[in-house]
């Protein structure tokens, strides 16, 4: 039996020292990814498709670039390096552990060069997300569908992968794919998400206070309100109380559908739909992190049972994705016309 990741409530109900921010709720759910063997039929990151066996496997034309400092390593080579690290932990490598780290990272000359050179050829599309209506609450399905399937190229598009995004029904996929293709190389390991069971929670989430107006921006400011109100909140946030609302307050960190986006490696940025002008919805995060010491950590018993799928796994990383320095990737839709072409953040 496993444990099932739960958000522990939030310090206080925020509404009750700034009402104005009541109207501004929205839910998000909450994936919480755990290392595991998903099928084609389960909502998973990373896991494998239910696509249709007749269906094109989408392909990405580039282009494609890869810096002197790297080496591109095929999905494979990455899965039996993870495999290697995993099992070799608090032990030696072995022999033929240490042979097959060196065939997939052959020693090098140094200095490194810093030459850049154009990877040739199309480049078969990696799954990042399934996700079944079912399954996820804030999933917002075009009529007809319940099904989301995401998947990217694993190459800079210019600073994070480029993604695309198909909804389905899953009932008339008869005959799923079996062995899709896969990408030759990939510009970095961390563009590989590990194969995760999903563990969707539903929570509540107020805007990033840069999203919010001016004034309650002010009053958000004003330590004597957070004093009146008697929230308990340490004195060390005196001087930018904002810091203690977003972080422990406003939106959630780790991979999530819908609600509000967590911002800081840059400032809100409207999502505008290049086609008609309607303003976007947050679809998915991708998240490097689960999250931090915050109070958004869940609540999560230890497993009777170790999980399948990556060994040893980090609980603040267990997708293995990485995005920039550690980032997130934020997926908007057009919320009249999901077929719109969807907008992506770094953030």
């Amino acid at each position: 039996m496993t444990s099932t990741p739960t958000t522990p409530p939030r310090p206080f109900d925020v509404t009750t020292v700034f009402p104005q921010l009541a109207p501004l709720a929205r839910t998000a759910t909450r994936l919480h990814p755990r290392p595991g063997l998903p099928s084609p039929q389960d909502s998973s990151i990373g896991g494998p498709l239910l696509w249709p066996a007749g269906e094109q496997w989408p392909h990405c034309d580039g282009p494609h670039v890869v810096d002197g400092m790297n080496l591109a390593l095929s999905p494979a080579d990455v899965r039996l390096k993870r495999r290697i690290r995993a099992a070799s932990r608090g032990r030696a490598l072995t022999p033929q552990e240490r042979k097959t780290l060196e065939r997939i990272h052959p020693p090098r000359e140094y200095p490194h060069k810093l030459a850049v050179a154009p990877y040739e050829g199309s480049v078969a599309m990696l799954p990042v997300a399934q996700l079944y209506a079912r399954d996820v609450p804030d999933l917002q399905t075009p009529e007809g569908t319940d099904l989301l399937q995401v998947l990217w190229c694993p190459f800079d598009h210019p600073i994070m992968p480029k993604t695309a995004l198909f909804w389905r029904a899953a009932a008339t996929v008869a005959d799923i794919l079996a062995t899709p293709p896969e990408p030759p190389a990939m510009q970095f390991d961390d563009y590989l998400p590990e194969p995760c069971l999903l563990n969707p929670e539903q929570v509540t989430e107020y805007p990033d206070h840069l999203e919010l107006s001016k004034e309650l921006q002010e009053q958000l400011g004003n330590w004597s309100l957070w004093q009146v109100a008697d929230t308990g909140v340490d004195n060390a946030y005196a001087s930018y109380p904002q810091e203690f609302y977003d972080s422990e307050l406003a939106g959630a960190p780790g991979w999530k559908v819908g609600g509000w986006p967590r911002w800081g490696a840059t400032d809100p940025t409207p999502r505008i739909c290049p086609t008609c002008n309607s303003d976007m919805d947050a679809l998915l995060t991708i998240a490097t992190f689960e999250g931090d010491d915050s109070s958004w950590l869940p609540h999560e018993e230890p497993a009777d049972e170790p999980p399948t799928g990556f060994d040893q796994f980090d609980p603040r990383q267990p997708t293995a994705v990485q995005i920039g320095s550690g980032y997130d990737q934020q997926l908007y839709v057009c919320p009249t016309a999901p077929e719109h072409p969807h907008a992506e953040l770094m953030h």
